[in-house]
């Protein structure tokens, strides 16, 4: 039987690496431009097409599309960052490591159940000891080796940086705001300002510390607020400091939707959430944005083995082929090192 034509929309950037993630598919990537995608008769193009299937990036396609092929009964599929990311940013074309694929939607859509939401609120983690078992030692293999998302942050101690620690610490995670993840997180507009002015107003004896999203600090993205704006109420990280630093510098973390919220779960660092991330409403944290559907109480753990391990796909940094997590944590971890060392050029380690 002849492999299942898949056709990615939004993909773009990552173009050349499709066919790597998807070996058993026969793989036709399109433009993310609408006017060019509509010139070359896509996506109409799909009803001459048998035994085929679309994949798009995060909500990076023309609205009617779902909807068309649903009505033509085509298995549809959002795409997206997982949450072991790289060494680079995406803005510097660095290819992830790992995808989240759904076939309902995102997994920071609040709105609307995701293939993970529903995992998380349907799935006995108490049964499948194996998966715990693996999940505990990823868990700790991540934590121990200090692996986050993106991976270029400076190590440093927190402290030479804001000084000995006399007070509690509050840190507040800043995020691109103009982000999908904020967008479909939120049910309504939310700033990194806004943020900052809540947890200073919620832990007036702690000492508020700031850090903007890394692509903000590299440049390669523009915020909607001005950090000057709440630097009366918080020290700003002006540097990109590794996740890792940061966390076990603090005492408790307020976050939109950022993952890195919960990285600081799996540290037992309280968070509070002004979103709704696939993390939050399971009695993990605190937010200020509910969702009915999510009934369940779930320990970080057992999102983590949802999350990381049965709803992520992993792919080796050397090679670009099929991997497992522990494979790709090391990976980045021996890229990291070599790149810090100066023993790789750039190209090598865009991972």
């Amino acid at each position: 039987m002849s492999r299942p034509i898949a056709i990615f929309f939004g993909f773009g950037p990552w173009k050349a690496f499709v066919p790597r993630w998807f070996p058993d598919r026969d793989c036709r990537v399109t433009s993310r431009k609408l006017w060019l995608m509509l010139l070359k008769a896509w996506p109409f193009r799909l009803l001459f097409y048998r035994n085929v299937e679309v994949y798009v990036w995060g909500f990076k396609y023309p609205p009617f599309l779902k909807r068309l092929c649903r009505r033509l009964g085509i298995p549809f599929f959002h795409v997206e960052d997982g949450f072991v990311r790289s060494i680079s940013l995406g803005a510097h074309k660095a290819p992830p490591a790992s995808l989240i694929v759904d076939s309902r939607t995102m997994h920071y859509d609040a709105g609307n159940p995701s293939d993970l939401e529903l995992t998380l609120q349907t799935y006995d983690f108490t049964k499948d000891k194996a998966l715990m078992e693996r999940a505990d030692k990823c868990m700790r293999m991540l934590l121990d080796l200090r692996v986050s998302k993106y991976n270029l942050g400076k190590r440093i101690d927190l402290d030479s940086v804001l000084g000995p620690r006399t007070r509690r610490r509050v840190l507040v995670i800043g995020q691109v705001e103009t982000d999908a993840a904020i967008a479909f997180g939120c049910d309504r507009p939310v700033t990194n300002n806004e943020l900052v002015r809540l947890a200073a107003k919620e832990n007036p004896d702690a000492q508020i510390v700031y850090k903007p999203h890394p692509e903000l600090l590299h440049g390669t993205r523009v915020g909607m607020s001005n950090p000057a704006d709440v630097a009366d109420l918080c020290v700003i990280l002006k540097e990109d400091i590794a996740p890792a630093d940061v966390l076990e510098g603090v005492d408790q973390v307020y976050t939109i939707t950022s993952l890195m919220g919960f990285e600081a779960l799996l540290r037992g660092i309280p968070v509070t959430c002004l979103g709704l991330p696939f993390y939050a409403g399971w009695g993990a944290t605190t937010e200020r944005q509910g969702s009915c559907r999510r009934t369940r109480r779930l320990s970080p753990r057992e999102i983590f083995a949802a999350a990381y391990l049965r709803h992520s796909r992993y792919f080796d940094p050397q090679t670009g082929e099929p991997a497992h997590f522990e494979v790709v944590i090391n990976r980045l971890v021996e890229n990291l090192s070599a790149a810090r060392s100066g023993r790789m050029p750039s190209s090598a380690y865009d991972w």
